[in-house]
């Protein structure tokens, strides 16, 4: 590269550095967190956060002349379209760094970039180890549904077939899933579909299922919980892993991603299964 194209390439980051460098303060982020909530005097904010006036004095010029907060005539300070921006993509940043370890050794597989630029939606939620914990998980997600339960996964855990068509003939709920077209499914399943009138409520249109080419990325929720899970760099689901939350927005996450890969999904062949 030209020794021009070099500068103007590291030209382009300036603005961002330089807002990179004003949040890098647990005091700057407080105060422009505390404003997001309502506006507030100097005063006010140096009380809130139990910081000295005159710190609050000079943090908050830095975040003004960064752009990112304005104070009317009355001193009372708020922050700038600029600022409101800025501080909703922090959770991306605040949830990547919660969990850098997992993504050291998970990747995002086959996640659509508007996917990757609302990780941040995750942020609010609980990180679940372990087969049991997750399967019980599950098991709640579909015990407490009362409207639906959607779900991506790379396999069939036989554990789960029951409870979720239970809740199906009980509550009425409506069971949509997605399986990998290279899907492998337990020894028994056939069986246990057949005694729990698994045909009979596909028919009625209660079960829905579809196919795609492969996943990835899982997703299990009902309309108030949700969960998810990441692949390894070997590009397999981590099923000993899962991010849970039942906060809107990381539910919102979830639900948007399943409908993706639903209106994108083939229909269901059941000579593709393969049992073991």
């Amino acid at each position: 590269m030209p020794a021009r194209d070099a500068d103007e390439s590291v030209s382009a980051y300036v603005d961002t550095e330089k807002t990179f460098f004003e949040l890098a303060s647990e005091q700057r982020l407080s105060i422009i967190f505390r404003i997001s909530e309502k506006k507030a005097k100097i005063s006010q904010l140096a009380k809130d956060l139990g910081i000295t006036i005159q710190e609050a004095h000079r943090n908050v010029k830095r975040l003004q002349d960064a752009g990112l907060i304005e104070k009317n005539p009355e001193g009372v300070f708020s922050l700038t379209t600029y600022g409101s921006t800025i501080i909703k993509q922090i959770p991306t940043f605040n949830y990547l760094s919660k969990h850098k370890e997992y993504f050291s050794e998970h990747v995002l597989g086959e996640l659509p970039i508007k996917f990757i630029m609302r990780l941040g939606a995750l942020d609010k939620c609980e990180y679940v180890k372990g087969v049991v914990a997750i399967l019980e998980r599950w098991k709640g997600i579909y015990r407490n549904a009362d409207q639906y339960v959607y779900e991506i996964v790379p396999q069939v855990p036989i554990d789960l077939i029951e409870p979720a068509i239970d809740r199906v003939k009980s509550k009425g709920i409506k069971y949509s899933y997605v399986l990998p077209k290279n899907v492998i499914i337990p020894k028994g399943r056939k069986d246990l579909l057949k005694k729990l009138g698994h045909n009979e409520l596909l028919n009625k249109g209660a079960i829905e299922r579809r196919m795609v080419d492969s996943v990835q990325v899982a997703v299990v929720l009902n309309e108030k919980h949700a969960s998810v899970m990441f692949p390894t760099p070997k590009g397999e689901t981590d099923m000993n892993m899962l991010f849970y939350s039942s906060d809107p927005i990381f539910h919102e996450w979830c639900l948007d991603y399943f409908r993706y890969r639903w209106y994108g999904s083939d229909i269901f062949d059941e000579n593709r299964l393969k049992e073991i």
